[in-house]
């Protein structure tokens, strides 16, 4: 059951963690419980800043895919 849940985030979650564990060359499970602890800690900043990032990404990752079958034709 654990693991259906972990596998559910990781997959439909926003890969701000993984965008940025890869960018810094850090753990991807210590920048998420950077992120788990700072929200407790912060009173939720961390999470608007989560979802803010992951906007960034996903818009990022939208303009790089029309941008690549523009260049396609």
């Amino acid at each position: 059951m654990l693991q259906r849940i972990i596998t559910f985030f990781e997959r439909y979650s926003f890969g701000v963690c993984t965008y940025l564990g890869e960018r810094f060359n850090i753990s991807i499970s210590k920048i998420r419980l950077f992120f788990i602890y700072s929200s407790f800690l912060a009173v939720g900043f961390p999470l608007i800043f989560y979802f803010f990032a992951g906007i960034v990404l996903d818009i990022r990752n939208y303009v790089k895919r029309i941008h690549t079958r523009v260049t396609d034709f």
